[in-house]
């Protein structure tokens, strides 16, 4: 009995998610009305309070699911790289790429922060902090990046693809903002190789 309670809880807290998702993509997070999100997924508001405690608990569940998924994507570009040295940028170019599009601009970088606050603080960035520490400490251990603090230039480089995410969302013209985003976060992440001689 317990099993099938806690899976029919699952099921209630992946509709209200999925109704959620559309919502705050399509109305943002001030314009999504919590009765006709919850009459969507065919629930009431006790559900919603219930499993997440209000609008802010649903969206903070919203940017964890698409968090998970925008991590699993930059991990594939980053195993798609030729070396540790390009599976970084790489990883940091998909994150930037990602702001084009509509659920993570709206989401992510509009409505997140502003309900949630610093994305650098989120607890989901501190696993993304330090795996890009540990792909820097063993770049500086193979002798591509200069002996620097790991930690130091982990922050730097993602706080440089969050700093250009977010311009990218905010920007009139978003499209004609990423090429230059891009090409300014490989010029500062290069300064980070170690130079012949």
């Amino acid at each position: 009995m317990a099993t099938k309670r806690a899976q029919k809880m699952e099921e209630t807290r992946a509709k209200l998610i999925r109704a959620a998702r559309e919502a705050f993509a399509s109305k943002g997070y001030a314009a999504a009305s919590m009765d006709e999100l919850t009459a969507e997924a065919g629930l009431t508001r006790g559900a919603l309070y219930h499993n997440f405690g209000g609008k802010q608990g649903l969206m903070q569940a919203v940017v964890d699911q698409i968090d998970q998924e925008m991590v699993e994507r930059v991990l594939v570009a980053q195993a798609r790289a030729a070396s540790r040295w390009e599976g970084l940028l790489e990883e940091g170019v998909a994150y930037i790429e990602m702001a084009l599009e509509p659920e993570v601009q709206r989401i992510m970088l509009l409505d997140g922060p502003a309900v949630l606050g610093d994305p650098s603080q989120w607890p989901n960035q501190n696993a993304c902090l330090l795996r890009t520490t540990q792909t820097i400490q063993a770049l500086i251990d193979e002798g591509t990046v200069k002996a620097v603090d790991a930690e130091a230039a982990a922050r730097l480089i993602n706080g440089a693809a969050l700093n250009a995410a977010l311009w990218i969302a905010a920007a009139d013209e978003p499209r004609a903002v990423l090429p230059k985003a891009v090409e300014a976060f490989r010029q500062l992440a290069t300064g980070l190789l170690q130079t012949e001689g």
